[in-house]
């Protein structure tokens, strides 16, 4: 692990640590740094803000996940993952998705998995992103990542199976049968 991975690493450490005992939106950068005991401007060296950690370390669990899918995942399979790693990293998802602030993970989130879905149906083909399918997409993609959020601040009740096969089950039938090969 290279040296700029391993205080990146520092910075989400310290902020789970902090987000245990405070909302996410309440953590300062100061709090980071001074738990991690490196200046502000080394924080600023990596990231533009808390907001942008969180969704660098979203991006490090979704590589083990979510955009697996397709390549060595189904979808049922990235689907699963990501919300298993979720369940075992609670403190950082249940107080990350509480947060409604500007670059927030749910408006990232959202961001990459429309994208994600959206580069998988033009692999099928540019006439296949209509914009019906476009419209369906985004309303899919809003819904899911709404009730992940919700799902994480309600302790995480279904199981990630259950969570998973509810939202292949809200798929609507035309998204349904473009990604049936994920």
């Amino acid at each position: 692990m290279s040296s700029s991975e391993k205080i990146k690493r520092k910075f989400v450490k310290a902020l789970v640590s902090l987000m245990e005992c405070e909302p996410l939106d309440r953590i300062t950068v100061t709090e980071i740094v001074e738990a991690c005991e490196v200046t502000r401007p080394t924080f600023y060296r990596y990231f533009k803000d808390k907001y942008d950690l969180v969704n660098w370390y979203f991006d490090i669990l979704a590589q083990k996940s979510f955009r697996q899918m397709g390549i060595s995942l189904s979808l049922r399979e990235g689907l699963i993952t990501k919300f298993q790693l979720m369940m075992e990293e609670k403190v950082f998802f249940s107080s990350a998705f509480s947060s409604s602030a500007q670059n927030c993970l749910i408006d990232y989130d959202y961001e990459c998995i429309y994208q994600f879905y959206k580069d998988v149906i033009h692999k099928k083909g540019d006439a296949c992103l209509t914009p019906e399918i476009d419209f369906l997409l985004r309303m899919y993609c809003h819904g899911s990542i709404h009730m992940t959020a919700e799902w994480t601040k309600n302790k995480m009740i279904l199981t990630p199976e259950e969570m998973t096969d509810r939202l292949i089950d809200a798929l609507p039938p035309k998204l349904c049968e473009l990604l049936k090969d994920l």
